[in-house]
């Protein structure tokens, strides 16, 4: 959709970004936690994200895996957003909740839309677009890099949020009750140079 926008108005917006105090993990109501770690054998943490995950490729979630899971942790939840879109809010690409409370891995391609029946242990909810599933990063043309933050909580006990729950449900679950968590970063851009970044397991150590 976004690749539509016009490269000169994307640079006109190139200052207009919802900012990364906005951003699920800075949100002061999940108090103070540990860190765990994540990571993806598809891109490093920093790097830019490859094509196949994005609007301009097969529009695929990345693969992630994660380790340091503390004890007393009843599930884990993932969001992921765009803190440099030019809006009010980051921009939701994807939400998943009730994940295994233990280290473990989402394939490539996991986080498609599931409905609210039996979730196997998961749940994906909805993203900013309100539909359930990965929102491949699509930025406007001419906007800059943009950063992708995937962030990882790990929870203790407390509320459910819900089916197919969206970004707000999961922070307004999660308060008080994070235990740990971990961020990575990918960046994507439009009519911008392209830096190639170090991927696979060997940068995320």
């Amino acid at each position: 959709m976004l690749e539509h926008v016009p490269h000169w108005l994307g640079s006109a917006l190139k200052g207009v970004r919802a900012g990364v105090g906005k951003l699920a993990i800075a949100q002061r109501e999940l108090g103070a936690f540990e860190a765990l770690h994540l990571a993806s054998p598809a891109f490093a943490n920093g790097a830019r994200l490859p094509e196949r995950f994005t609007a301009d490729g097969e529009g695929v979630s990345p693969p992630l895996f994660w380790t340091g899971v503390p004890e007393g942790t009843e599930r884990l939840a993932l969001i992921v957003e765009d803190p440099d879109a030019p809006a009010p809010q980051p921009l939701v690409h994807a939400v998943v909740w009730d994940l295994p409370p233990e280290d473990g891995e989402l394939k490539e391609g996991a986080i498609r839309a599931d409905g609210a029946g039996d979730r196997g242990g998961t749940d994906v909810g909805r993203n900013s677009f309100f539909g359930e599933g990965w929102l491949p990063p699509d930025p406007p043309t001419g906007h800059g890099p943009h950063n992708y933050a995937f962030q990882l909580f790990a929870l203790g006990p407390g509320p459910d949020a819900g089916d197919s729950p969206g970004r707000s449900a999961i922070v307004r679950a999660m308060a008080g009750r994070v235990l740990a968590a971990g961020v990575l970063t990918g960046t994507y851009s439009r009519g911008e140079e392209a830096p190639v970044g170090p991927v696979g397991a060997a940068a995320a150590t």
